[in-house]
């Protein structure tokens, strides 16, 4: 199993992404955003950070890079990918995932742990039980998840809301317990393929018990296991 990890000018958490992956057994490549060629990898990882120190908006000017030409092929081939925090924006601006990513409800940049509940959905890069509580950090300043109602009833129809933002024991806060003000508590989301995969915090920050927790470890295990069932 072997991960590309892009890096855009401004990204800053690929490292991370890679040092997470390493520990868990897998391989991991990087990807230069001029690059075309994504031959060799199993899966592709957008990562955190400030691609293009976020002008005009987050995302929108890495969406033009070269290499997302190729993973949207890669993409519409059935093939995984997923988007972590600015990686989530730059899907959307792409255009590969539904809705947009807003400044974060107060004007604040969040960095905390919070906790996430997993839906039943389409996606392939999480396999934990619906209604798992997973305790996962986030560190964004555009987290505001938004769509218009059709876009959100199609979602929830498709099974596309993988996670939402919930309190320790599961439940959802009235009038909404998001941090960032996203709707309907909104931490990820996937294509109705189930093999794109956009989401505000950050699993590679939390594989590791030294460095808060293995929940994190969930989203690179489980496509791990179905890229090697494909494969076989």
């Amino acid at each position: 199993m072997r991960f590309g990890v892009v890096t855009f000018p401004g990204s800053n958490c690929e490292q991370d992404v890679v040092h997470a992956v390493n520990h868990l057994g897998f391989d991991a490549g990087h990807i230069w955003h001029g690059d075309t060629d994504l031959s060799g990898y199993d899966a592709i990882v957008l990562p955190g950070g400030f691609s293009y120190g976020d002008y005009i908006r987050c995302g929108a000017v890495a969406r033009f890079s070269p290499v997302m030409s190729e993973i949207v092929r890669y993409a519409e081939a059935g093939r995984p990918v997923i988007g972590i925090c600015n990686g989530f924006q730059i899907l959307t601006e792409a255009h590969m995932l539904p809705g947009a990513l807003l400044r974060n409800r107060g004007l604040k940049f969040i960095c905390k742990t919070v906790h996430l509940r997993a839906e039943e959905s389409a996606c392939r890069w999480l396999d934990v039980p619906a209604g798992t509580v997973l305790r996962v950090p986030i560190n964004h300043n555009e987290g505001n998840y938004i769509c218009d109602d059709e876009t959100l009833a199609r979602m929830r129809e498709n099974g596309q809301i993988v996670l939402r933002y919930c309190e320790p024991d599961g439940t959802l806060a009235e009038g909404g317990g998001a941090p960032n003000g996203a709707l309907d508590d909104i931490a990820g989301i996937c294509n109705e393929r189930g093999n794109v995969f956009g989401l505000m915090p950050h699993p590679e920050r939390a594989t590791d018990p030294m460095s808060g927790g293995t929940d994190g470890a969930h989203f690179f295990t489980a496509i791990a296991r179905r890229v090697a069932e494909v494969a076989s």
